[in-house]
C-alpha cells in the first residue's frame, strides 16, 4: 500500500492524558476520570468518557453479531499522547489499519494486537476463535479478513458521532509495523481510545487513535450539549436502568454443565476398556455448575425431563 504522508492536522500545543484507575479486566466497573494534565476541561473529559463507553457497548453488539460469538468490549482509558510516543509503544508485529473520518482532516489508526487479530481470523474461518501464543505477521488473506472487522470499528465509531456530525469512514490500508507509518508529524497530539476486548480465552487491548485537533470541535459540541441540558433541567431524573440490547437476540452462547467427578487410580485408568462403567458420586449430581460462555453463572442439580438429561438451576453463582 502507499503510505499517506502528512495528512493530519498540525501538532497540538501540548499533550495530556485522561487515565482511569487500574482494574481487573472485564469487571463491570465504570472507569473514573483523572483531570490532571489534560487538554480537556473536566466537563469535556466526563462527556468524552460517557460517549466512548456507549460506543464500546454498541461495538460489542455489532462484532458479536458479525462473528456469531460473544465479543466483549469495555472502555479502559482515553488519553492524549504525541504521535511518535504512541507508535513507539505499540508492539511488533501488529495489525494497524489506517482510515479517515471524512470530512474531518487527518488519518486515524486502529491498532489490533496480532494475537487478537489471529483469534478473530480463526473465528471468521469457522473455528472457535483461538490463536497460538506466538506472534507472527499476518498473511494477505488474513489481512483481508481482518479488514472487514476494521471496517466495523470505523463505521460504528462514525455512526456513534452522527448526532454531532455526519462522518464517512474510509479505510486506506494496513501495516504490520508502526515504523513504516507516516500518518502524522511526530509531535501531533492524538486522542487514543483504549478498549479491553475478549473473544473466547483471548483478551487484549485494542486502540483507536484520532488526531486531537480534528476532534476538538466535536468535543466542544459534546460539552456544550451538556451545558444546555443542565441549564434547562437542573434536577434531571435518575437514569433509567439499562434494557436488553436486542442486537444480541441472535448471538449464540455456549451453555455447559460440569460437576466434580470421581477419582480413579492411575493404574485403573490403564485398564479401562470400552464398555466399562464409571460410577458417579451421587452428591456431585447436586452440585452442578452451569457456565454461560466462559463464566460460571448458576448452580443446579442433575435430573431428567421427558427422557433427556437436564439441570435444574437452584441458585446464581456469586463472584
Amino acid at each position: 500500500m502507499s503510505h499517506p504522508s502528512h495528512l493530519s492536522d498540525s501538532p497540538a500545543k501540548a499533550s495530556g492524558e485522561i487515565r482511569f484507575p487500574a482494574k481487573k479486566p472485564f469487571k463491570d466497573l465504570a472507569p473514573a476520570v483523572d483531570a490532571r494534565a489534560s487538554l480537556l476541561s473536566p466537563r469535556q473529559m466526563c462527556k468524552v468518557q460517557l460517549h466512548q463507553e456507549e460506543f464500546a457497548a454498541g461495538l460489542a453488539a455489532g462484532l458479536s453479531l458479525f462473528l456469531r460469538a460473544e465479543f466483549s468490549v469495555s472502555l479502559a482509558a482515553v488519553k492524549t499522547i504525541p504521535y511518535q510516543q504512541m507508535t513507539q509503544s505499540w508492539p511488533e508485529p501488529a495489525h494497524l489499519t489506517l482510515f479517515k473520518t471524512e470530512p474531518l482532516r487527518g488519518v486515524s489508526i486502529l491498532e489490533i494486537p496480532t494475537r487478537m487479530g489471529l483469534c478473530i481470523v480463526d473465528r471468521l474461518m469457522g473455528g472457535p476463535g483461538r490463536a497460538g501464543d506466538a506472534a507472527r505477521e499476518m498473511s494477505a488473506i488474513e489481512n483481508a479478513l481482518l479488514e472487514q472487522v476494521a471496517q466495523i470499528f470505523a463505521v460504528e465509531w462514525c455512526g456513534h458521532c452522527a448526532h454531532l456530525k455526519e462522518l464517512k469512514p474510509v479505510v486506506l490500508g494496513c501495516e504490520s509495523s508502526a515504523r513504516f507509518l507516516q500518518a502524522a508529524p511526530p509531535q501531533t497530539t492524538m486522542l487514543v481510545v483504549v478498549l479491553d476486548t475478549a473473544l473466547g480465552n483471548c483478551r487484549e487491548q485494542i486502540q483507536m487513535a484520532f488526531p486531537f485537533a480534528a476532534l476538538e470541535p466535536l468535543i466542544r459540541q459534546l460539552a456544550q450539549n451538556t451545558e444546555i441540558e443542565t441549564a434547562s433541567d437542573p434536577a434531571p431524573a435518575p437514569a433509567a436502568p439499562r434494557g436488553w440490547n436486542t442486537g444480541l437476540d441472535d448471538v449464540c452462547i455456549a451453555v455447559t454443565a460440569e460437576w466434580q467427578g470421581s477419582e480413579v487410580a492411575a493404574r485403573e485408568v490403564l485398564n479401562l476398556r470400552v464398555g466399562d462403567v464409571l460410577k458417579i458420586d451421587p452428591p456431585s449430581a447436586e452440585r452442578v455448575r452451569v457456565r454461560l460462555g466462559e463464566k460460571a453463572k448458576f448452580r443446579g442439580r442433575l435430573g431428567a425431563v421427558a427422557g433427556n438429561w437436564a439441570v435444574e438451576l437452584t441458585e446464581p453463582v456469586k463472584h
